[in-house]
């Protein structure tokens, strides 16, 4: 079961609204790389269930997590149907994010207690995952929408907590111009992973750059 409560989870976000999303299905690489992240300053991180591999590497980076990165957020992301939801929250999942909203998975999340973070596109998507028990909705694809469609929903829904994925940038511009916008957090992936310093092993560089981006976001 999830190491953190769901109160842990969301002030760790609060406390470091920057999401890193990420899967390699080398055991080596995907805990090189949330090491990194965690030295840099991450303590909310998202691995990305994508490929067959991805149950056997969450498992064990979950392991490795708690012995390396004790106060490290570890989440599940692309979940699809409450069988997977089930799964990972008995490794251990401290949230689970979606591309889309599916009420089984917010179910199985509210009955463990584990915040769901489903994506959504439309203010009436985003409210029925407020229904449904989601604290944090996802905008996704936040390249598609903008950070203008973010600004506005706020009007008629001051509340909603949003987190932003796809189309925000690891720089000083990008994060001002969607966290102005009212965003609560950004997820990040590819954009931190750069694949020249992913097949160099440069586990230095990319904690330098998480660093860095920590220190850009504190000081907007």
């Amino acid at each position: 079961m999830a190491r953190n409560s769901s109160e842990v989870v969301y002030q760790r976000i609060q406390e470091t609204p920057i999401v890193p999303l990420f899967f390699n299905a080398d055991l080596s690489i995907a805990t090189s790389v949330l090491k990194a992240c965690y030295d840099g300053g991450i303590r909310v991180f998202e691995f990305t269930n994508r490929g067959k591999e991805a149950p056997y590497i969450f498992a064990k980076a979950m392991e490795y997590v708690e012995k390396e990165c004790p106060d490290l957020v570890l989440g599940i992301g692309t979940i699809y149907d409450a069988k997977q939801a089930n799964e990972f929250i008995q490794m251990g999942a401290d949230f689970m994010l979606q591309p889309f909203i599916t009420e089984s998975v917010g179910e199985v999340c509210g009955k463990h207690d584990i915040p769901w973070m489903p994506g959504a596109m439309t203010l009436t998507e985003i409210r029925q995952a407020e229904i449904w028990g989601a604290k944090i909705v996802k905008i996704f694809p936040g390249n598609v929408v903008g950070p203008a469609f973010v600004k506005a929903l706020k009007g008629p829904m001051p509340n909603t907590q949003i987190m932003v994925t796809s189309g925000v940038e690891p720089n000083k511009e990008s994060l001002s111009t969607w966290f102005n916008a009212g965003a609560a957090a950004v997820g990040m992936g590819s954009q931190l992973f750069p694949a020249d310093l992913i097949a160099k092993k440069d586990y230095q560089a990319i904690e330098q750059m998480i660093a860095q981006l920590i220190t850009t976001y504190r000081e907007l």
